[in-house]
């Protein structure tokens, strides 16, 4: 291995993002000088293997993250809290999977095709959105810029990988006819849909919170009216969203479908007379947003509908934050002139 390339942790490896984390910096193959695997002392002493190798699993402590130059963080919201301000003051910096600092005006929550240049703003600490919030900001950025939005209106379809392995476990077991170890809802899964867990009294859960706030924040569009509706189904991998939208200029289909086309990250799946459209199994183990049944909205004076479908767990988690990882890395960005207390 080069002294020179630099020195990565994946902070929560054995969880279910942490996994797919390795394998995309692995198909990746992203430029590792050493590689450091942390969770939690319930995993610590078991190894994993990376490109060949064999890696003992180290005990994520308050002193892990001397010497490391990225930390992959995938270990849960408190976890994140507790540490990442922890590892930003020992030199490293922290892409964080979880909803803790997403929010935070000091920590830029980013999307490379869409926000990259918002990762020159970093204090230690880099956000990773949501896994719906990501695939729909891939999906509106072109058509903003070529037609800029007026408002937006989006229905999630999330499969249960979403909520980690105990989604799977969840929905695996109801199938199975076992009753679940651990549970992500209180309604049966499998057959069935469910909403996700809701905030307050106003009846939004806080997933469609999380997309609406969230997508604001990355297209730096404060004001944009964008309406929410997430859905889990029984489905073990891939999210589907139906997007409605209304732009200020008027476009016809043939310029949209070449927008999307043309743009960053995305496949276009759009042949209807072919019954050729995106759907999670062939989103699955890919990067890419997937983008279909394009539709004119007659019922507005520029609206329209789409299909999108991102493999929740690489594009919606581990894959968007390899591709930050390597953007701190293109950039040469990796360095920051203010440490925060956070």
């Amino acid at each position: 291995m080069q002294s020179n390339l630099p020195t990565i942790a994946v902070v929560g490896a054995t969880g279910l993002v942490g996994r797919t984390m390795l394998q995309v910096l692995d198909e990746h193959e992203f430029p590792i000088g050493k590689l450091r695997l942390l969770a939690s002392a319930r995993s610590a002493g078991s190894s994993m293997e990376f490109c060949g190798e064999r890696y003992e699993v180290e005990e994520l402590t308050e002193n892990s993250f001397e010497g490391i130059d990225i930390a992959l963080f995938s270990a849960g919201g408190a976890a994140s809290k507790k540490y990442s301000p922890i590892a930003a003051a020992a030199g490293c910096v922290v892409v964080d999977n979880s909803s803790a600092w997403r929010m935070h005006s000091d920590v830029p929550l980013v999307v490379p095709e869409v926000n990259a240049g918002d990762l020159w703003n970093h204090h230690g600490i880099i956000a990773n959105p949501n896994c719906s919030t990501i695939q729909l900001v891939v999906a509106l950025k072109p058509i903003h810029e070529a037609f800029e939005l007026k408002r937006v209106i989006v229905s999630t379809y999330q499969s249960v990988s979403g909520a980690g392995q105990k989604g799977v476990d969840h929905l695996t077991a109801e199938i199975e006819g076992r009753e679940p170890e651990a549970r992500i809802s209180s309604h049966r899964i499998a057959f069935n849909t469910v909403f996700h867990s809701f905030t307050d009294d106003s009846g939004i859960s806080e997933e469609e919170q999380k997309v609406r706030r969230e997508t604001r924040r990355i297209m730096n569009l404060p004001d944009l009216p964008i309406a929410v509706t997430c859905v889990r189904v029984p489905i073990l991998g891939g999210h589907g969203e139906s997007v409605n939208i209304e732009t200020i200029r008027p476009f016809t289909m043939d310029e949209l479908r070449q927008v999307i086309e043309n743009a960053e990250g995305i496949i276009l799946q759009d042949e209807p007379k072919e019954d050729y459209y995106p759907t999670p199994h062939k989103a699955e183990d890919r990067d890419e947003v997937f983008v279909g049944r394009l539709r004119l909205d007659d019922t507005v004076e520029n609206g329209a509908y789409l299909w999108v479908v991102a493999d929740n767990l690489r594009k919606g988690a581990a894959t968007n934050a390899v591709q930050i990882a390597r953007k701190l890395l293109e950039m040469d960005c990796l360095g920051y002139s203010k440490l925060l207390t956070w």
